[in-house]
């Protein structure tokens, strides 16, 4: 897959192993691969066809070392998760968590990695406007990230 406005020389497997151990959660080994070739970026191949509607891929969430000085450090997924973290649980006792955020949508939604069934993911979307606090709203879209992927190319 093509990317734009890639962080790929900042990548930091340190901070992704950090991520994992916090979220206790092991991303799975196609998305590492993604994240150490290109470290998010624009897609060239942005437009996701879900039942009968369309969503864009704006950008795909990196792991950098310094967030706060990186030019991607908006992007980061850990400051995504600062960001968004008591909506992304309807689970007031859990450590660590089960939707990981990986890709930022047009309009403010978010492409996720859901750990809430199973410690190997399926894709969902969560819709930020029908999500509150520890209610969490998604839509299940894919059940590997390689699917995911497949979706963006056709």
């Amino acid at each position: 897959m093509k990317m734009q406005n890639s962080a790929n020389d900042e990548f930091s497997t340190e901070r992704l192993e950090k991520i994992e151990k916090f979220s206790r959660i092991r991303f799975p080994e196609a998305y590492k691969k993604f994240l150490q070739s290109s470290n998010g970026g624009a897609p060239e191949e942005n437009v996701l066809k879900v039942n009968d509607g369309e969503y864009v891929v704006e950008m795909f969430l990196n792991i950098v070392n310094h967030p706060d000085e990186s030019q991607y450090g908006d992007y980061d997924i850990a400051v995504v998760l600062t960001q968004i973290e008591d909506r992304l649980t309807d689970n007031l006792d859990l450590l660590g968590n089960e939707l990981i955020p990986i890709a930022a949508l047009f309009a403010g939604d978010f492409v996720c990695l859901d750990y809430r069934n199973s410690d190997i993911p399926c894709i969902s979307i969560w819709d930020h406007e029908n999500s509150d606090e520890f209610e969490p709203c998604t839509q299940e879209i894919a059940d590997s990230f390689e699917s995911f992927i497949d979706m963006l190319t056709k």
